[in-house]
């Protein structure tokens, strides 16, 4: 499992989205690692981490890999910021082991209560659907540049080197089963996710979005915050599902004041 590692302070993980991998940190890491160890991840089977064959993608079994994660690399607990199915991904694994976590950080994380993107889950891991999708997904370097643009609330943000960075682990053979993987547990595990919240009620939750997200309703966001007990939320005005990516200078001052300054 890659990882990138940088910086001193109490340690903090920040875990990617579906089709993301510790790039997507590349303008966080420097701002973050002055007050925080970063550890910044590639989930099995995604990025330039090994993609071992049947590998499972359900959300516990993900969240049960960043726990072995954290046993590895000897943390006891940390701090956990999750962006969009990392999200998700980070609150099953804080339902699996509340002590672990001190506080979230949730960027646009996929959640019961956002239907966008049931349907797509649903058509693309479909038995007829799949095995084209993963013959022709990596060859079709437009459509990448199409949905990324889709991400952004204005596309003018995307800087230079961004699309070539992301679509760069696609020339890896299988890189693209980890997303049908879980795509085809998506709303079991949506619901599993639902009856596990209330473990970790408790702990302090920052909810950062943006409100022209177009793959994870922003809407969501209000029953998410009743969720838990201490939460806050941060909207980004203008800015579509990556704010780490359009105003990656305010997401980092927002995390990192977040973390410095305790809770509401």
């Amino acid at each position: 499992m890659r990882y990138l590692c940088a910086g001193v302070g109490p340690p903090l993980i920040l875990l990617h989205g579906l089709l993301g991998y510790s790039f997507s940190w590349r303008y966080a890491i420097p701002a973050l690692a002055e007050q925080a160890t970063v550890y910044a991840v590639d989930m099995l089977g995604v990025g330039f981490s090994d993609r071992p064959a049947g590998l499972d993608c359900c959300l516990r079994s993900s969240a049960e890999r960043l726990l072995a994660f954290m046993d590895a690399a000897g943390l006891p607990s940390c701090n956990l910021l999750g962006t969009s199915h990392g999200g998700a991904v980070a609150m099953m694994a804080a339902g699996l082991a509340p002590e672990r976590i001190e506080k979230l950080i949730l960027v646009a994380p996929v959640n019961p209560w956002s239907l966008r993107g049931s349907q797509m889950a649903a058509f693309l891991s479909s038995p007829l659907v799949a095995p084209m999708f993963l013959q022709f997904a990596p060859m079709m370097e437009f459509i990448h540049g199409l949905l990324l643009q889709s991400l952004f609330g204005d596309p003018s943000r995307i800087r230079p080197g961004t699309l070539e960075g992301y679509s760069a682990p696609f020339q890896i053979p299988g890189a693209f089963k980890y997303g049908i993987s879980v795509l085809s547990s998506w709303a079991k595990d949506l619901k599993l996710l639902e009856e596990l919240l209330p473990r970790i009620r408790h702990i302090p939750t920052l909810l950062i979005w943006g409100s022209e997200d177009r793959a994870v309703d922003p809407k969501s966001a209000s029953k998410l915050l009743n969720a838990f007990e201490s939460s806050r939320l941060v909207t980004f005005e203008g800015v579509g599902h990556l704010p780490y990516e359009e105003n990656p200078e305010r997401f980092s001052q927002t995390v990192l004041d977040y973390l410095r300054g305790g809770h509401d």
